[in-house]
């Protein structure tokens, strides 16, 4: 559209279903470099990606002309298939329903893609459970903790490989 102007800065955040440790570390390189394509091909900018074993960050400079949800069903539809075919996990893979976006403005982008790059270290120290509680709680997005995670405690826990 012309003489449409935006700016608009989005972290997206998504767990394995069960939160099963699921992603290699090893193979997490070639993950981050599928979804870069894939929000590519959307025409979204991709600022930051980061795979931990059992959840996702993308930070997205998003276009307003597609909407957050295709793109994180693109990017969980895609990936599930793509992880399968490489035979990255012996178990049975896919995403939790469902995603997490918090909105951020252009002062913050440079410290929200240090935070996205350095989740290893961020995760020393607090559980993925405490992260996104906490950014529900700072965005003030109303959530019932009975339903923010799919949890299978019964499921074995892949090393990271």
């Amino acid at each position: 559209m012309a003489n449409t102007y935006t700016q608009l800065y989005v972290q997206i955040v998504f767990a394995v279903k069960g939160r099963q440790h699921l992603i290699p570390r090893h193979r997490k390189e070639e993950l981050h470099q599928y979804i870069t394509g894939i929000v590519q091909n959307r025409g979204q900018k991709l600022l930051a990606v980061h795979c931990m074993p059992d959840h996702t960050h993308l930070f997205v400079g998003f276009s307003p002309t597609l909407p957050i949800a295709d793109l994180v069903r693109d990017v969980k539809q895609a990936t599930s298939v793509w992880v399968k075919e490489k035979g990255i996990t012996r178990s049975t893979f896919s995403w939790q329903e469902g995603y997490g976006a918090f909105t951020y403005a252009q002062s913050q982008v440079t410290d929200v893609v240090q935070y996205v790059l350095n989740q290893e270290e961020h995760h020393r120290k607090r559980t993925f459970r405490d992260e996104y509680i906490a950014f529900l709680e700072r965005f003030e997005v109303p959530y019932d903790a009975r339903y923010v995670f799919d949890f299978y405690d019964n499921y074995p826990q892949q090393p990271d490989q």
